[in-house]
């Protein structure tokens, strides 16, 4: 697996500037902090618009 860092790119957790990496796990985009270990996933385009369409929202989660 090819990690690749994201230039000028911020850690929304620690605020680290040039220290995300990407790549991709079973079809799904992954960026880690390499200096916290923050992770965010992102899902296919296809399968999030799938998704989108028949979803109903109740609430809105943020943990932290």
């Amino acid at each position: 697996m090819r990690k690749r860092f994201i230039a000028g790119a911020v850690c929304p957790k620690c605020q680290a500037k040039d220290t995300l990496a990407l790549w991709r796990e079973n079809n799904v985009e992954v960026v880690e902090c390499v200096q916290c270990s923050h992770q965010m996933r992102e899902a296919d385009k296809q399968v999030r618009d799938q998704v989108r369409t028949n979803e109903q929202v109740i609430g809105v989660f943020h943990p932290e």
